[in-house]
């Protein structure tokens, strides 16, 4: 295919909240780039589109910003704000309008919009197999932070079964504070997000249910599900720190599953940092294997 020597008419679209159409035009570009590059993005578009009807007032935040050259979407940038002190930024061009200055354009608005804010951090995404996506971050970004394994579900493996000690319960408003509180444990984030920001996670609306485990009346850790299309995440799963050791997070794991596959999944993934050797060895014996590598790079304001 012949490289495009010019862009003819281009315009730029941000946006609070993407729409299906919006949905769908990203969707198609992100199935070309992933194809001709054999990379993967972690764009969050199926949450951003459950999202769109939770709040029907302006915030003056962008989260999208899309590049047309006339009427094709050829660039885009993803900004998620899932609380805690940073935003992640993930994107991509059309391969055929590279080193056009599309990316670097969409960037700096990106950038703009992250300074608006009041997150000190912002996480630029890349698949590690990518090199143009990590080549152009490492000039961006001040420094490494972590990377994660995308896990995807061998579907037909077995979690194992028996008598268990935990029982998963559907969470309520009155949950919300000791969520928080177990994210700060986990994840270092939650107990001090926006009220806004915590309830549009954790809101049934957006296809997401989180579960309290609780064996007796304690509860010992949590879980958050999420199924859209018949593709289903686990996300947040976490047991407190007096209840490890004892089995518990397999429980959990095991009856997020089976939620899942309930309520129709064809596929499950979840995400797990390189480094976590305990919850990696957990998702692999329950069938869990590696997909790809995602690797993000810090900004600091």
């Amino acid at each position: 295919m012949d490289t495009i020597s010019e862009i003819k008419n281009p315009s730029i679209i941000l946006k609070e909240k993407i729409d299906k159409r919006d949905y769908d035009e990203i969707k198609k570009l992100e199935k070309l780039c992933a194809e001709r590059d054999n990379v993967s993005f972690k764009l969050e578009l199926e949450y951003k589109l459950c999202n769109k009807e939770e709040s029907g007032r302006w915030t003056g935040s962008i989260n999208d910003l899309m590049f047309y050259d006339e009427s094709d979407l050829k660039g885009y940038i993803g900004i998620s704000d899932f609380g805690g002190n940073a935003l992640e930024v993930n994107g991509m061009v059309h391969p055929d309008y590279r080193n056009m200055g599309i990316f670097s354009k969409l960037f700096s608005l990106a950038e703009d919009e992250w300074r608006k804010r009041k997150q000190p951090e912002m996480l630029l995404l890349s698949d590690g197999s990518s090199a143009s996506g990590i080549g152009f971050i490492k000039k961006a970004c001040d420094e490494y932070d972590h990377s994660e394994y995308d896990m995807v579900l061998n579907m037909g493996a077995e979690q194992g079964s028996g008598p268990r000690s935990n029982k998963l319960r559907r969470a309520s408003g009155g949950d919300y504070a000791e969520i928080a509180r177990q994210d700060k444990i986990y994840f270092g984030t939650g107990q001090d997000d926006d009220t806004q920001v915590f309830e549009q996670k954790y809101n049934e609306n957006n296809g997401s249910f989180t579960y309290m485990a609780e064996t007796g009346d304690k509860v010992t850790g949590k879980v958050r599900i999420e199924i859209n299309e018949g593709a289903g995440g686990i996300y947040g799963l976490g047991v407190l720190p007096e209840y490890r050791g004892r089995g518990f997070g397999r429980e959990i794991l095991t009856m997020a599953i089976e939620k899942l596959k309930e309520m129709g999944a064809h596929k499950i993934v979840l995400q797990v940092e390189i480094n976590n050797k305990n919850a990696l060895n957990l998702y692999k014996s329950c069938g869990f294997e590696v997909n790809y590598v995602m690797d993000y790079y810090k900004i600091n304001k």
